[in-house]
């Protein structure tokens, strides 16, 4: 295996990626160009044309690739990921707090927090990395799409595992905010323990309701209208889509969650109804330093929102 002595640099706050290529390939497979159309299958000849094209295929040692470039086993290449197009999030994030090691930030609803799928510059990570030139910046947990509010992201690879502890050590208190319907039969505060797992669609949970539990959630309702009320949120553990599912559990589902009740797929560039769940505080105690940080979020949900009432 070759010395791999190019980093390749960010480009447009886009961190290359690597691949590796094996010395066992089909004989067929003369180009680098032929190795990635068939190890990436889900991505189109064309584009990978157009990388090639625009110069954004690197060997090793930083030569630039083109689509006729012999494949050379047992040695890796760098690629970049940018799409030609992609819809607009008309949403702006927040820096609450920065220092050596972390930045928190308030993410808006609607951005996903890293490049998948048709998402590479419109998404949280790119964005931070092109206003901060950090490009070992990386999440150190994950918050949907769909929902706003507060995200650690560590500053320096070596330091990340620090962060990520926090919270699978649950040294990490947050709290949420929810808006969904009220319900006067429901006595707060209490505490939910329910075993989720992997529903249909796949991307979505559901309840097993003789399963063992494995996800636990504080809740109280903090006012309501007698139509809608604000519930505080204060999950213990967190599962996938965690807040959603439980609250859809006592029949009070979040108001404009597309997936909870029922799926109900919205256009890409449709942000009229965002999902009315928002990482409202977060507390703990800075592993490097030592330093309380207790952070909240500027961003707020308001019971009188009316989008789609019913």
């Amino acid at each position: 295996m070759n010395k791999i002595d190019f980093t390749p640099p960010m480009l447009h706050g886009v961190s290359a990626s690597k691949a590796f290529l094996p010395a066992d390939k089909d004989q067929v497979i003369q180009t680098v160009f032929e190795y990635v159309c068939k190890h990436f299958p889900h991505i189109l000849e064309q584009e990978w044309q157009q990388r090639f094209a625009n110069g954004l295929v690197y060997d090793s040692t930083g030569q630039v690739l083109t689509i006729h470039s012999l494949y050379r086993p047992n040695t890796h290449i760098f690629y970049y990921r940018f799409w030609a197009q992609e819809t607009h999030i008309p949403f702006e994030h927040r820096i609450l707090f920065e220092n050596e090691h972390l930045l928190i930030v308030d993410k808006p609803h609607f951005l996903t927090m890293s490049p998948t799928g048709q998402y590479v510059q419109e998404t949280l990570l790119v964005r931070l990395k092109n206003q901060t030139g950090i490009e070992q910046l990386s999440p150190v947990h994950r918050l949907d799409r769909e929902t706003a509010g507060i995200v650690l992201l560590s500053k320096k690879t070596e330091v990340r595992h620090a962060y990520q502890t926090l919270f699978a050590k649950r040294q990490i208190q947050k709290t949420y905010h929810a808006i969904a319907p009220y319900h006067p039969a429901l006595c707060f505060p209490q505490t939910l323990n329910l075993c989720m797992e992997k529903g249909q669609p796949f991307y979505t949970m559901r309840i097993n309701p003789t399963g063992e539990p494995n996800s636990e959630t504080w809740i109280d309702c903090l006012e309501h209208n007698k139509t809608w009320a604000k519930y505080q949120l204060k999950p213990h553990t967190g599962k996938q889509h965690q807040l959603r599912v439980h609250l859809n559990y006592l029949g009070i589902p979040i108001k404009d969650d597309p997936f909870y009740p029922t799926v109900q797929h919205k256009k890409e560039n449709d942000f009229s109804a965002p999902l009315q769940l928002l990482a409202k505080h977060i507390q703990f105690t800075d592993p490097i330093d030592g330093q309380k940080i207790s952070i909240q979020s500027t961003f707020d949900l308001d019971l009188s929102y009316q989008s789609n009432d019913k």
